[in-house]
């Protein structure tokens, strides 16, 4: 399954997949419509769509909940998906990823998006840049499942493309503002 490859290259530590996925090729016109496209599909279903992406980053990556005061310590997966805080920061990610979706052919604009993300997360949540990496890998994971009708091997592979390009952006604003691994290092 093409998800699942995704996400084992997304957890990959080898430097050549880094590479790949740090320096991806501009989107082409196509693979842009084949993002647009597919997201309108998954934006009508926004709300439990970034539920179930949140839901299976804490359940398969439970550290990435260590950032999260008011959920860190629930373990199930149910109660994580009544939790209002984190459909909150459902709503936000979602939100964030279609401002991005509909910028795809205005760089400022994207730039713009990923520098506010990234500052909060790096200054003000000091959420270690690894995990947008991570939670790429899960995006693609659950909108493979939850939408496979439109997410086909070439949708996937252009989402691949678009979210290292989007972790390429937040990891240069993190180098912007002077991010050091071990300065914020949680252990």
């Amino acid at each position: 399954m093409v998800t699942m490859d995704v996400k084992e290259r997304m957890q990959g530590e080898g430097e050549g997949e880094r590479d790949h996925l740090e320096r991806p090729s501009p989107l082409t016109d196509k693979e842009r419509m084949m993002i647009q496209d597919s997201w309108a599909k998954v934006y009508q279903n926004c709300e439990d769509t970034g539920v179930a992406i949140l839901v299976r980053l804490f359940v398969n990556f439970p550290s990435s909940k260590q950032y999260f005061s008011q959920f860190k310590h629930i373990e199930e997966p149910e109660e994580l998906e009544r939790s209002a805080q984190l459909r909150k920061h459902a709503h936000r990610i979602m939100n964030a990823l279609n401002t991005l979706v509909e910028s795809l052919d205005n760089s400022d604009r994207m730039a713009s998006v990923l520098k506010v993300v990234g500052k909060a997360h790096a200054l003000r949540h000091k959420v270690e840049p690894v995990y947008f990496k991570i939670l790429s890998g899960v995006i693609l994971e659950v909108l493979g499942e939850a939408f496979s009708e439109v997410v086909t091997a070439e949708v996937a592979a252009a989402w691949t493309k678009f979210l290292a390009t989007v972790y390429c952006g937040i990891t240069a604003v993190y180098e912007e503002v002077g991010w050091t691994k071990l300065s914020t290092s949680t252990g």
